[in-house]
């Protein structure tokens, strides 16, 4: 194993809501960004064809845990469901940005996903068996409207980047379709 190299390992990271470590995640999944694309030929242009970008979409992300006390999250499902039933509620206040960090071995932020407008979409709760022993464990899936990817790339050193899709297509923060530096 090359010394330079500081691999992560996937159980090394934490879930952050309001920039506050609010709870430990068993899983994380789904995290993913595309772009829909339509691909046309160009009139006299017989050896490539173009391609057409059109909006970013966002996948869903599930996170799953074993059931706690803590009920940070499952407290901002509840609230958001019971509101959207609610006769001309403003969902809008509902929405939070969450952070996905990733740690390396020596406890050192290396990534940060951040989910920008993020509202929870669904919540699945345990299943009860009367022979089982296991850790009873729920799921909580939440969309969002916007992907913000920060890079450490040598936590000791300062050195680090990141990139913003939103999904206008837009970087707000520079104007442009997608930034990264």
């Amino acid at each position: 194993m090359d010394p330079e190299l500081n691999y992560i390992t996937s159980n090394r990271f934490y879930v952050e809501m309001q920039s506050t470590i609010t709870a430990s995640f068993q899983e994380c999944s789904g995290l993913g960004a595309s772009i829909e694309t339509e691909k046309f030929n160009e009139g006299g242009v017989n050896d490539q064809q173009r391609i057409m970008l059109k909006g970013a979409t966002f996948d869903d992300v599930t996170l799953k845990r074993g059931m706690t006390n803590d009920i940070a999250f499952l407290g901002w499902a509840s609230r958001m469901f019971t509101q959207l039933n609610a006769s001309g509620s403003d969902i809008s206040t509902y929405r939070r940005n969450i952070n996905i960090l990733m740690f390396n071995q020596a406890g050192e932020t290396v990534q940060v996903w951040t989910l920008i407008g993020a509202i929870p979409t669904k919540w699945s709760g345990p299943s009860f068996s009367a022979d089982g022993s296991d850790v009873v464990v729920e799921e909580l899936t939440i969309s969002y409207e916007g992907l913000a990817v920060t890079v450490n790339s040598s936590p000791s050193a300062a050195s680090s980047g990141s990139a913003t899709i939103h999904s206008s297509g837009r970087d707000t923060s520079t104007g442009g379709y997608f930034s990264s530096s």
